[in-house]
């Protein structure tokens, strides 16, 4: 039976965000993935409406001018990223509640349209030092990108009192237990 609430996860690049969602998704069989609409081409592997929603940019413009989505944003010129109405109903009509995984923009537009019966969660490391440490282990990054991404980490955490909850990854099992207590909590599963 859907609880007819959302779970609204959002971290800086770094902060073990995917980690503890996969955690929390296989301990919640109650929660249900959102899957994310975006006019990028899929990736090798990429699957429509398992991994996104892919749409091209005139489609994806003609939902938001018919209201289609909960939050959207160009991320890169051309590249629209957003959340479908109908992803979150389909989720609800499965008798789930939904668990967004966005960013902090987005995020912030889900806590405002759906206050009431939403609970947003915010995902940090410990410091800077580490965030940088984990973005360097990583090996993804070049020096240029690795800095774009502190910089914003910097600007995303100026927003984290606005969630919910504030979580810190220092311990991924105690992480894991912290945000499943938390999501436990508010959907009543």
């Amino acid at each position: 039976m859907s609880t007819g609430k959302i779970i609204v996860i959002t971290a800086p690049s770094g902060s073990g965000k995917t980690t503890l969602v996969k955690r929390l998704l296989e301990a919640c069989p109650h929660l249900e993935f959102s899957i994310s609409a975006c006019t990028r081409k899929p990736r090798n592997g990429e699957v429509h409406s398992k991994d996104y929603y892919f749409f091209e940019e005139e489609e994806f413009k003609r939902l938001i001018a018919e209201d289609a989505f909960v939050e959207w944003e160009m991320v890169y010129a051309g590249k629209y990223y957003g959340t479908l109405k109908s992803e979150l109903q389909r989720i609800w009509d499965a008798g789930k509640s939904p668990l967004v995984d966005i960013d902090v923009q987005g995020a912030l537009a889900v806590m405002d349209k759906y206050k009431a019966i939403c609970h947003t969660i915010f995902i940090e490391a410990p410091s800077m030092e580490e965030l940088r440490k984990r973005l360097i282990n990583r090996g993804t990054e070049t020096p240029q990108s690795l800095e774009e991404r502190i910089n914003k980490a910097e600007h995303e955490l100026a927003f984290a009192p606005r969630f919910d909850t504030v979580l810190v990854n220092d311990d991924l099992e105690k992480a894991t237990a912290e945000l499943i207590a938390v999501v436990t909590r508010f959907t009543g599963c």
